[in-house]
């Protein structure tokens, strides 16, 4: 057993994240086989469903209902595909210590009977709400759902205590209170559960990457005069997709006079000789996300967009040098630029240019790091959390950008980086 991962033998309900570091974390490729101890799936459901049954025991409520699907996946180690994730088509309880209950679209819940083995084939049930209001609540499903919620709640003996919701309809939180039910904000709950990552999880993103690794190295022998943004969008979703992605959620391409400011987009714009061009691919690998940029100049670079490169590179480094266990998110935060020092009235005008944020089935977990958030309210970094670390630097020639992120794992010691594609030095694509 790999003592980088294991530095003891984990018992079957072993749910401790926490373990020695030795060596770099495995990417260890989209197989299982019998001669590698890789990712451990019934140990990733069970350590997740763990993780969330303590955070409910201590957050005061007596059950959770969760309408957000990386919260479903995350308790019941289930997915239906990502044309669901904003249709408002499923839904999951978990009340008290019993095991949690699925609604799922249809003949999905046949499905789970048949397949997700560690659900209980009685709590796979058929249901559907509003599909964000599509269903009018006139046609009483959210009444029907809500008063069968109530009543398994009842039955768990949690009746009388808050109900805590991630999100839902307006028109389900009015039939979930109509059946008597104290409804709390049940989101900070679960993203308390999620905040530490167990070996499995890091694993997969680890693996996500790796795969985005390749990605770049793609980007870099293509970017030349006579290719636009949305090719390069193109190809590499095509490339993604074939390395095993399953969601390739929002790649952007950002080139020439639109760098600065930051677009957060694509369009059909070519790249031109001495462009400094951005990228940010955020995609999962079962469900594991990514938040990947890289900065390139096309065949040649300006003074000023090396210079540009080289202090977003130094910002970045120094947050990255901060980043240890019990370090607070305050004393990351504050060796990043202020908003007016790059133009900006105030940090929320900046909001996302100097930026953290946990990784794990969403692309925003936490902590988020901001110093528009994190100099009033500090949290603690802790070891297993996952988060990316992004900067930006505009140009004096008033148009370009560099823009870098990096995706870290905290160690017992420190960090490692796991956004491995070169970015010390600023890379230019089929130099001139």
């Amino acid at each position: 057993m790999n003592k980088a991962l294991n530095p003891r033998i984990l018992q079957p309900g072993d749910m401790n994240p926490n373990w020695r570091w030795e060596g770099r974390l495995p990417a260890w490729g989209h197989t299982s086989v019998d001669f590698e101890r890789r990712v451990d799936h019934d140990r990733l459901r069970r350590y997740r469903l763990s993780r969330a049954k303590d955070a409910l025991k201590n957050s005061g409520c007596g059950s959770l209902l969760l309408f957000d699907v990386n919260n479903i996946r995350y308790i019941s180690g289930t997915k239906i595909g990502e044309w669901e994730r904003d249709k408002m088509c499923r839904f999951c309880l978990l009340t008290g210590d019993d095991e949690p209950y699925v609604w799922d679209f249809g003949s999905a819940a046949v499905h789970h009977k048949k397949y997700a083995d560690w659900l209980n084939p009685d709590h796979c049930r058929a249901g559907v709400v509003g599909m964000r209001g599509t269903i009018p609540p006139s046609f009483g499903l959210m009444k029907l759902y809500a008063e069968e919620i109530a009543g398994l709640i009842r039955d768990a003996g949690m009746a009388g205590m808050p109900v805590g919701v991630d999100y839902a309809e307006t028109a389900m939180f009015y039939a979930l209170q109509e059946a008597g039910l104290n409804i709390v904000d049940g989101q900070q709950i679960m993203l308390g559960a999620r905040e530490i990552k167990n070996v499995d999880e890091i694993q997969l993103l680890t693996q996500a990457a790796s795969m985005v690794d390749g990605v770049y190295h793609m980007i870099y022998e293509e970017l030349k005069p006579g290719i636009r943004e949305n090719d390069i969008v193109a190809m590499a979703n095509k490339m993604l997709y074939e390395m095993g992605s399953d969601d390739v959620e929002a790649i952007n391409a950002i080139s020439g006079e639109r760098c600065n400011p930051h677009p957060h987009n694509f369009t059909d714009r070519y790249f031109r000789p001495g462009d400094q061009a951005f990228f940010d691919i955020l995609q999962s690998y079962q469900g594991y996300r990514t938040c990947y940029y890289r900065t390139f100049n096309i065949g040649r670079a300006t003074p000023a967009q090396r210079d540009a490169y080289v202090r977003c590179r130094e910002w970045l480094d120094a947050s990255i040098e901060r980043i240890k266990p019990g370090v607070t998110t305050d004393r990351v935060a504050e060796v990043w630029p202020t908003a007016e020092s790059l133009g900006f009235p105030n940090e929320l005008a900046a909001f996302g240019l100097q930026f953290g944020h946990g990784l794990g089935l969403a692309l925003h977990e936490r902590p988020i790091i901001s110093r528009a958030v994190s100099l009033d309210n500090p949290m603690e970094i802790k070891t297993g959390m996952v988060f990316a670390l992004e900067t930006y630097c505009p140009a004096a020639d008033g148009y370009s950008a560099a823009r870098i992120e990096e995706e870290v794992v905290v160690t017992d010691k420190g960090c490692e980086v796991i956004s491995l594609f070169p970015a010390e030095e600023l890379p230019i694509a089929n130099r001139y």
